[in-house]
């Protein structure tokens, strides 16, 4: 993106240091370009992010070359059913040739509508022997294996047509370093493989939004959510999620996680509180609000207040005809004309444009609401506005403009 690619396969050349360095270090030029390092006891390569899903890899030449230990600083964001492809890559760059691939992931989302889930691994001759969680809402995690070198030398020396292979190879440059990874008078028994536990759909689905919305909101600044419950499909997933954020973030609080725990106190404004039920947690940083009026029916107003009763959301139930009427009042006293539903005898575009004034005013209403909720409960801050427009909406713009379209994030928009 604001780099260009260096091109030259195998091939490094000293680049000279700035004074201002070598005045700290004496060291007067560093090796740059296309090369691996080569320690006391083994020998690092490393490829960056994509490098592992292309077809021609460079983790395949630098096996053939004797490198044994491979890192990847990846930024791979969440897909969903991604974790299948990501960790067969990793197991399939060490099956064939051999060695340990280090696949450390990208966690957050940083304000973007992508979220990094992390799900990183340690790989030795294609079994995972360590691994984080693919979707957690701790900033860090630390993965840790023991690697038996002799175990990759033994691996790769028992393949015949990889050490043909391998004898023919092209050679990467050395950078050689004064330095081991390794204690001979250290004796540790290697890290026992497991077979990777992938998450369902459905339950993806759950976790990955719900962590991308936690890193979210610590990182807006503001004290939570407020999303118009309709009693519908859409924005009742979107409260559900929200009540997998606040379950993740309790189960972090509960196995210790301090920067969790700071981030909690800081949104709720509380500096002495410890989340440790989700729906109490959930009444504090969420409201949600049902939006009447005349035309709406009791089984969707019960709805949200079934729902919003079960994940402890802080709940309203408001009625907007006086709104509604005021806009008609105004637009009837400019033209003189009344519009009506279709079903009390009016055209289609002006049943249309009578629906559209009921959507766009919930909009209004929920930046209000949403500015001043934590006003009326005593708390500084104000809360985000969630929409809840599913991805066929998004795709073919079946919505009324700025109405749930409308909002600060789209938990579901992808979905």
């Amino acid at each position: 993106r604001w780099f260009t690619a260096w091109t030259r396969r195998q091939d490094l050349e000293d680049f000279c240091l700035p004074r201002m360095i070598t005045e700290l270090t004496g060291q007067t030029t560093v090796p740059f370009g296309d090369g691996v390092i080569a320690l006391k006891d083994t020998v690092l390569g490393y490829e960056i992010c994509e490098e592992l899903w292309n077809p021609a890899s460079t983790h395949i030449d630098m096996g053939l070359d004797g490198v044994e230990i491979i890192v990847n600083g990846s930024g791979s964001y969440m897909e969903l059913r991604k974790a299948y492809v990501a960790v067969e890559l990793v197991r399939s760059a060490t099956l064939k040739s051999g060695g340990c691939y280090m696949f450390s992931n990208l966690r957050g989302c940083d304000g973007e509508r992508v979220y990094f889930n992390g799900c990183s691994s340690i790989t030795v001759n294609g079994d995972t022997v360590a691994r984080t969680a693919q979707f957690a809402v701790e900033e860090v995690e630390v993965a840790t294996a023991t690697v038996d070198l002799e175990q990759i030398r033994s691996f790769r020396n028992s393949v015949r047509s990889r050490t043909l292979r391998a004898a023919s190879g092209l050679r990467y440059p050395r950078v050689s370093l004064d330095f081991a990874l390794s204690d001979p008078g250290l004796y540790l028994p290697a890290s026992v493989p497991f077979s990777w536990q992938y998450h369902t759909a459905e339950e993806e689905i759950l976790l990955g939004p719900a962590c991308w919305m936690w890193d979210y909101l610590r990182r807006s600044g503001q004290g939570g959510f407020f999303l118009p419950l309709s009693g519908g499909v859409d924005s009742s997933s979107t409260a559900a999620l929200v009540y997998s954020m606040c379950v993740l973030v309790t189960e972090a609080v509960a196995r210790g996680e301090e920067t969790v725990m700071a981030d909690v106190r800081r949104i709720t404004g509380d500096a002495g509180y410890t989340p440790t039920d989700p729906q109490e947690l959930c009444n504090r940083i969420f409201v949600t609000c049902y939006m009447g009026t005349e035309n709406s029916s009791e089984d969707t107003k019960a709805r949200a207040k079934k729902l919003s009763a079960q994940i402890g959301s802080y709940h309203l139930s408001i009625v907007i005809d006086t709104a509604v009427k005021a806009v008609l009042g105004i637009f009837s006293m400019a033209t003189g004309h009344v519009p009506k539903f279709s079903v009390r005898g009016g055209t289609t575009r002006e049943n249309l444009a009578l629906q559209n004034v009921q959507a766009r005013l919930r909009m209004v209403l929920a930046y209000t609401f949403a500015q001043l909720m934590l006003w009326v409960r005593s708390r500084a801050g104000g809360l985000l506005v969630l929409g809840s427009a599913n991805v066929d909406v998004a795709l073919r713009g079946s919505m009324t403009k700025f109405d749930f379209s409308s909002a600060d994030i789209n938990p579901i928009g992808g979905i």
